[in-house]
């Protein structure tokens, strides 16, 4: 596995990787902030079976953390990290500093609208335009065929989907930014590199999320009023150990549009706080 840290190198690695006349394979790109788990390297297998070559990128972007959010605390592992990617078999793993992808004197933002109304998008101010930003730098650096996304973090997908479309982007091509299923722990709590946060005691309580999740689902298939189900699953988190809920509603998949009644293309999103952890999860409402 090559490693690249300055756009030269990885520049020239990604030419190798192409090959002299272009024709040397397709390229999968796995954009990670690292601290590494089950879920990202999903995201790696996947890859491998779309493409000729996997490269993933590692960086933690402080223009998508608040100023009270955990930037400085977020896991460092770039060393274990590297070896879990070069155990899968990944290519070229990029890994610039902060000065390398904000160079002195950077002033380019992107924001998109529509997408990131509501969810996290509300509750953490210019996230969003942090994550659209760098995604689409790594994706102008790199010049990856396809790129893989986690559908646990199903709002980000939408706004980079949302970007690509209304950007034009041709490497990828909004088509070839595949989002992949959550991967779960035994008790059904999504694989999140902010569970190493939690203490023993809050990561048994925590998964009190998916199973309340699962009930409201299955209450809404039901037919049950969705305000009720909603009401009840805030508390079902409440009782169960979580602190606070940030939110709990069902939007469309698509444009994460509010709804109020269920539709061939709803989600249930939720974001609730145990232990001064942030959890966050989806699933669909209907199969």
């Amino acid at each position: 596995m090559q490693t690249a840290t300055t756009l030269k190198d990885l520049r020239q690695a990604v030419d190798e990787l192409r090959g002299p006349d272009g024709k040397g394979g397709t390229i999968a790109l796995v954009p990670t902030m690292g601290a590494l788990h089950e879920g990202h390297l999903a995201l790696v297998r996947e890859a491998a079976k779309k493409a000729d070559h996997v490269a993933a990128s590692i960086f933690v972007n402080p223009r998508q953390f608040g100023p009270n959010e955990d930037l400085d605390a977020y896991p460092r592992q770039l060393a274990e990290d590297s070896a879990k990617l070069e155990a899968e078999g990944v290519a070229l793993l990029w890994a610039p500093t902060v000065e390398v992808m904000y160079p002195e004197g950077y002033a380019t933002n992107i924001s998109v609208s529509g997408v990131t109304s509501g969810l996290c998008g509300a509750d953490r101010p210019g996230h969003f335009d942090g994550v659209a930003t760098v995604v689409c730098k790594l994706f102008n650096q790199v010049r990856p065929d396809m790129a893989l996304f986690g559908e646990k973090d199903w709002q980000q997908l939408a706004v980079i989907r949302r970007m690509a479309r209304d950007l034009d982007l041709v490497l990828p091509h909004v088509d070839a930014i595949h989002g992949v299923p959550t991967v779960r722990d035994e008790d059904g709590l999504a694989k999140s590199s902010r569970n190493a946060y939690l203490s023993a005691e809050d990561r048994a309580a925590a998964a009190v999320l998916p199973r309340a999740m699962d009930a409201a689902i299955a209450a809404i298939a039901g037919g049950a009023a969705l305000a009720k189900v909603l009401a009840l699953l805030k508390a079902a988190l409440l009782d169960g150990g979580f602190a606070s809920v940030d939110y709990a509603e069902m939007r469309d998949a698509d444009s994460i549009a509010l709804l109020d009644h269920d539709n061939s293309n709803a989600r249930l999103f939720v974001a609730a706080r145990i232990g001064g952890t942030r959890l966050i999860d989806n699933k669909p409402v209907t199969a």
